[in-house]
């Protein structure tokens, strides 16, 4: 089974147990969620504004709007909003002048994000369905981009940042949470499929995303580190994924962290009079 088909497999297997289910998703699905990546990510008043089954699909590893600064009248774009709450949060901060849209693969996904949406009343969100590699936008017509653990899922992702930069107005922001790594990784989480869908396998070594960033194009690049993940975090999914655990926690313990990515699409220079 390809990347593509596993992910879409799980993350729609997850919004069609929130949609059947009183439980919290991230009790009923492993390993894409039940351990420290995906928990204690929003505060009670964040979740206070958005539907419950928002929260309960949600399987990032940070909280983007909380980390940037979003104003009215600005267009906003998710790369892979699943359950659409970092989109409702994010609507309700641009306000009815500015528009948010959720970008995400998998229709169970997106039938869940716009019920989502019907129920908080949302009016200026829109919903697309397609891949984070070829975005449906067009060129220069977002302000802000952000995305929460989902780029570490695909397998091109330069081109998931060169679309990114394409598609961002000049002055534009990027403003992500993902999972990075600090330092190698064994090839055995390197190589488990069943991890790519619990954003550790796919994720970049820091000096390589700010290389891949800066290859695109993007000026002020800056990688926060919010969560350290130790051996004992994660010893429950990388058990299921039958890897000894023990014999690769030298060379894992404290390498693998959520970050906050930040980096700017330089603004457009003025035109030299002739």
């Amino acid at each position: 089974m390809d990347t593509k088909t596993l992910v879409q497999e799980k993350y729609g297997a997850t919004a069609r147990s929130v949609r059947a289910s009183s439980a919290n998703a991230c009790c009923d699905r492993k390993p894409i969620c039940c351990d420290p990546i995906t928990t204690d990510l929003y505060g009670d008043a964040e979740k206070g504004l958005v539907p419950e089954n928002a929260v309960r699909a949600s399987l990032g590893c940070g909280n983007p709007t909380a980390l940037i600064e979003l104003k009215p009248g600005e267009v906003v774009l998710d790369l892979g909003s699943g359950g659409g709450i970092d989109v409702l949060l994010s609507a309700k901060r641009v306000g009815s002048t500015g528009k948010v849209y959720g970008l995400d693969m998998t229709d169970d996904m997106l039938a869940l994000a716009r019920e989502n949406q019907r129920q908080a009343g949302a009016s200026n969100v829109e919903f697309l369905k397609g891949e984070i590699e070829s975005i449906p936008l067009p060129d220069n017509s977002v302000d802000v981009i952000i995305s929460n653990c989902v780029i570490n899922l695909s397998t091109d992702k330069s081109r998931v940042l060169r679309e990114a930069f394409r598609v961002l107005k000049p002055g534009g922001r990027f403003a992500v949470s993902d999972v990075i790594v600090r330092g190698a990784v064994h090839d055995e989480v390197r190589q488990s499929m069943v991890l790519w869908a619990g954003c550790v396998a796919g994720a970049l070594e820091e000096g390589d995303y700010r290389g891949k960033l800066a290859a695109e194009g993007f000026i002020e690049i800056s990688l926060e580190p919010t969560r350290v993940y130790r051996i004992g975090d994660a010893r429950g999914f990388l058990s299921e994924a039958g890897i000894d655990v023990d014999a690769i926690a030298p060379q894992v313990d404290g390498k693998i962290m959520s970050a906050f990515v930040r980096a700017t699409k330089p603004a457009a220079q003025p035109e030299r009079a002739l």
